[in-house]
């Protein structure tokens, strides 16, 4: 099966050569993120379910899944970011370091500094009363100890590397007097101040126009191969992590059931809920009156989930056993590993 078509515009713009495994960087292992059931503190409910991955320095990977499958929690919880009253537990070791635990000061030099995130919306992440060029010379002075004349040269450099065009006049524009593209390239221009090792875009395209999403995508390649860092990508869309990954978690209801290079696949999806994602994705060798769906809906992590698969209930290969007991995730092939007792048959 083809890997899944994001535009002509974004095949041509995309396509980095991508560098060989590096040192692992980001060793995820177990990671759960709980909340209270119904606001009780007896009963708990995980929105991530031993969550388990790790990223090599330069590389990406793709995290993807429908809306509520946990991705954006997921990264979150390797920010030091889940809001309260949510609990985090497992193991994330970043560079050697474990950072489940750490004090609030440690995470204050860790986030925007070695870890930066790209958030989904750049309307509510950006500060609405502060210029943009004051927000990403903020960066630049709270973690590179720049002055603040100093930081404000600096950020009208950064917002001229990630392509707004005017950038010292649009370093003195608030968020609500820029373009979607233009803000989310802001936030790109913040996330890469300091030059990260580690960059978490979520949904860093959503309700661009092709041309943008297209232009930002290169960009984040771009400046990937300039600096080294690893990224993990967060989103929704096949097509478009199918362009930039190099290896790929499918999220489901909280936990993965599939990882694997990217290549391996879109040439031979082994889960029944991956298969589903490629299939909705278009094609230009496909004509078709319809897309594809897969049918119902993903669970309410507020919901009790039945034992057995979680994808069982929408599943068109269930069978019986499937709803017996959760499947682990396994390795059926080098470094593909699936969560289905039916993979492969």
């Amino acid at each position: 099966m083809a890997r899944g078509e994001l535009s002509a515009v974004a095949a041509s713009a995309i396509a980095p050569q991508r560098s060989a495994t590096g040192e692992i960087l980001l060793a995820v292992a177990d990671l759960s993120v709980r909340f209270p059931r119904d606001g009780s503190a007896a009963e708990t409910v995980a929105v991530v379910a031993g969550v388990g991955y790790d990223l090599a320095a330069g590389r990406t990977l793709g995290v993807v899944g429908e809306s509520g499958c946990g991705k954006s929690m997921t990264a979150l919880a390797l920010l030091g970011l889940v809001p309260p009253p949510g609990r985090v537990s497992g193991s994330v070791r970043f560079a050697g370091t474990e950072l489940i635990g750490q004090r609030e000061a440690a995470w204050e030099q860790l986030r925007g500094n070695r870890i930066a995130m790209i958030f989904q919306e750049p309307m509510t992440a950006l500060n609405p009363v502060l210029t943009v060029g004051e927000q990403v010379a903020e960066v630049l002075v709270i973690h590179e100890g720049l002055s603040r004349r100093a930081a404000a040269a600096q950020a009208v450099d950064l917002l001229a590397e990630v392509g707004i065009p005017s950038p010292r006049e649009r370093a003195d524009s608030y968020p609500h007097q820029l373009s979607g593209g233009m803000r989310q390239r802001a936030m790109i221009a913040t996330a890469l101040a300091c030059r990260p090792a580690l960059l978490l875009a979520d949904e860093p395209t959503t309700a661009l126009d092709v041309t943008v999403q297209a232009q930002i995508l290169a960009l984040i390649a771009e400046l990937q191969e300039q600096i080294g860092m690893a990224v993990q990508f967060i989103s929704h869309n096949l097509g478009v992590v199918s362009e930039i990954a190099d290896d790929i978690v499918v999220m489901y209801a909280g936990r993965i059931v599939e990882r694997a290079p990217a290549d391996a696949l879109f040439a031979n999806p082994l889960h029944p809920y991956t298969i589903g994602l490629i299939e909705t994705l278009p094609s230009l060798d496909r004509r078709a009156d319809r897309l594809p769906v897969i049918r119902g809906g993903v669970p309410n992590p507020a919901a009790r989930i039945a034992a057995g698969c979680r994808f069982a209930d929408r599943c068109p290969r269930a069978v019986a056993g499937c709803r017996d007991a959760e499947p682990p995730l396994l390795e059926l092939a080098p470094g593909h590993a699936v969560a289905c007792i039916r993979a492969g048959s």
